[in-house]
């Protein structure tokens, strides 16, 4: 069974550079229905902006809580 994540995600691009210094290995958020979700820092690359990263994310783990897929939804 996947368990599906909406989860808004607002990190600047100062924090993001945290993850290239290799001082950040995940990011731990919160959905919009109220749990914790925490996934390696490395499946935001394809939404990284010189901004950061910014926007509504769907995020889909396994039944084993493994990471399987993310997409943006919209912009903030």
């Amino acid at each position: 069974m996947e368990n599906i994540f909406y989860i808004q995600l607002d990190i600047s691009s100062a924090d993001f550079r945290q993850y290239y210094a290799k001082k950040i290995k995940s990011v731990i958020a919160t959905s919009h229905d109220g749990r914790r979700v925490q996934f390696p820092a490395n499946i935001l690359q394809p939404f990284v902006t010189h901004s950061g990263v910014q926007g509504q994310f769907r995020l889909v783990t396994d039944s084993h809580a493994r990471f399987k897929s993310i997409r943006k939804l919209k912009q903030l």
